[in-house]
């Protein structure tokens, strides 16, 4: 019998190692070839991207609290939920940064997902919820609003990578200041962690990589030139 998931508090080598893309799926009767199929459909779509510009999206980083895939409720009960994110835990206030550079989609602040906005960069789509803040609208168009923190962020504007959107809050349902990062590609769910693995082995090697060329260029002589 497959074993049921658990609530996790992993540090963040152990969840990128383990990549905990479909835990527990099985558990609810999915036919094993589908979940293996969805399963390389989210490798596939991590590996595929070249992630040497992409950003971390936390600030103050602490700890991973809940990985992606089925789970017991969060906020208590014996019932099962699908979480389709990563929930990355920082004090609360900590900066939250921009992914990839993307058009915000939506921004909202009355659902499960607290204060938060959607971004669009080509075929993924990157949510953040539980941040501080909330939604007003101006001129026909809505915006998030974080006065502390000093963040404005409107619908249809386009965010460069890296670029502080929003602040760890509390909204929405949560039992503690965190991030919710939820990751589409295509419209289908991928798992954060596949994306956060791939992404800083690339960058990993990239800057091995370039300590090797300035090495190199020190050993070179003048030309003259």
């Amino acid at each position: 019998m497959a074993q049921r998931p658990k609530k996790v508090l992993l540090s963040g080598a152990t969840l990128l190692v383990l990549g905990l893309s479909v835990v527990g799926i099985s558990t609810f009767g999915s036919n094993v070839e589908t979940v293996t199929a969805r399963e390389v459909q989210q490798r596939t779509a991590a590996r595929n991207n070249g992630w040497l510009a992409a950003s971390f999206p936390v600030e103050n980083f602490q700890a991973y609290t809940s990985p992606f895939g089925y789970r017991r409720s969060a906020t208590g009960g014996a019932n099962w939920e699908f979480h389709g994110g990563l929930d990355i835990a920082a004090p609360q206030g900590s900066y939250i940064r921009n992914w990839w550079v993307g058009t915000v989609v939506k921004v909202g602040d009355r659902t499960a997902c607290g204060t938060h906005i959607v971004i669009k960069s080509g075929e993924w789509e990157h949510t953040y919820c539980h941040m501080e803040g909330h939604v007003e609208t101006a001129y026909g168009r809505r915006y998030l609003i974080d006065r502390a923190g000093g963040i404005q962020i409107w619908e249809g504007q386009v965010i460069p990578t890296g670029v502080r959107i929003g602040r760890v809050g509390m909204t929405g349902r949560t039992t503690g200041p965190h991030l919710h990062w939820g990751l589409k590609y295509a419209k289908n769910y991928v798992d954060p962690a596949l994306v956060l693995r791939e992404m800083f082995t690339q960058q990993q090697i990239a800057s091995r990589e370039s300590r090797i060329v300035i090495q190199e260029s020190k050993n070179q002589r003048d030309s003259g030139y």
